[in-house]
């Protein structure tokens, strides 16, 4: 392009025309160099992948092989626990052979160096993630409780659906389903309504006064014996526990099945079966009761009214006595009074 002498010419430092070297060969060789070196990655980086999903895919079947081979220890939860170990360490040696396969220059121990400097500042980020972490693992190694378990938590009660990495899932009776944090299930005291296969469960019974208790006992325990599902042995109980303002009260005790159903189908028919049987046997059921006691405040033997007792005015010259028929006669002398008058007026 010419160069009129209406068009600047570009100057260098000394003032002297200046040389504009456009070479578009550079720009294009390093563009040319970025595209081979992408190229030449891409089979290294598909092969990476490849093994990578090789070894997930491996380690999703060692998990299975190790569960099956499990399925008759002792510890129920041993292969579910052997199977997750197995399956992460697979899967963490096939991350570090396909990052080696991309990147040859990267060594392995480097690799590990790496992950154990940031092993620390990822437990720093996820401490309560990796304590969950740890605690169901924990929790699937000592067997606190196993999956099927029926369990209270804190506010929360129901069967164990599953014992997650990081949570517990529990259903509650009434249907609803509750995640629960491994750590707190492990740090705090559970409940395991289903540890044993029996389960005690009791209820508070008030006979009269007037009735024999030994025998209200005795019919008790007989009721009890005879109510489908209630165990023979240990065997039935009623226990006198307290005397009562308006009963004494009977303590019943029956064993059976640990299912929460099991537990509150019996004990509505226990309960049933104790009231008919002391109700055949004509054993008070008392309500209760409060017996109030009236002082005759309107005689003049009660004693000397100048000092304070209940219901009565206090002081030195409290009302004159009167008797109950002449207190009674005035207030019903005084609405028929009133009524007369007010005929009188109409």
């Amino acid at each position: 392009m010419e160069q009129t002498a209406d068009t600047p010419a570009a100057m260098d430092a000394d003032g002297n025309p200046a040389n504009v070297d456009a070479d578009i060969d550079t720009v294009w060789a390093t563009l040319d160099g970025m595209l081979d070196a992408t190229l030449a990655f891409l089979p290294k980086l598909v092969i990476g992948l490849v093994v990578f999903a090789l070894f997930w895919l491996l380690a999703a079947g060692v998990r299975r092989v190790v569960h099956r081979a499990t399925a008759g220890h002792p510890a129920k939860n041993f292969g579910l626990v052997a199977g997750r170990l197995a399956r992460w360490g697979l899967i963490l040696l096939g991350g570090l052979v396909a990052v080696t396969i991309m990147l040859p220059s990267v060594r392995p121990v480097d690799l590990l160096s790496v992950l154990g400097i940031g092993s620390v500042a990822i437990g720093f980020a996820f401490k309560d993630v990796l304590q969950n972490f740890l605690a169901g693992i924990l929790i699937l190694l000592r067997q606190p409780f196993a999956i099927g378990d029926q369990i209270r938590f804190k506010e929360f009660e129901g069967t164990v659906e599953a014992i997650e990495a990081r949570t517990t899932v529990i259903k509650t009776y009434d249907g609803r389903r509750v995640f629960v944090p491994n750590g707190e299930l492990f740090t705090n005291a559970v409940t395991v309504n289903t540890a044993y296969p029996v389960r005690r469960s009791e209820h508070d019974v008030g006979i009269g006064y007037g009735d024999d208790i030994r025998e209200a006992a005795r019919i008790i325990r007989e009721a009890l014996a005879g109510v489908e599902g209630v165990v023979a042995d240990p065997p039935p109980q009623a226990i006198a526990m307290a005397l009562d303002g308006s009963t004494i009260n009977i303590r019943a005790r029956w064993w059976t099945a640990s299912k929460q159903s099991e537990v509150m189908r019996i004990r509505h028919e226990a309960i049933a079966a104790i009231r008919e049987a002391l109700g055949e046997a004509g054993i008070d059921l008392p309500f209760p009761t409060q017996v109030v006691l009236f002082h005759d405040q309107t005689e003049a033997t009660d004693g000397d009214r100048r000092r304070q007792r209940e219901g009565w005015p206090a002081g030195r010259n409290p009302p004159p006595a009167r008797t109950i028929a002449a207190a009674l006669g005035e207030d019903h002398a005084e609405p028929a009074a009133e009524g007369g008058r007010r005929q009188e007026r109409g």
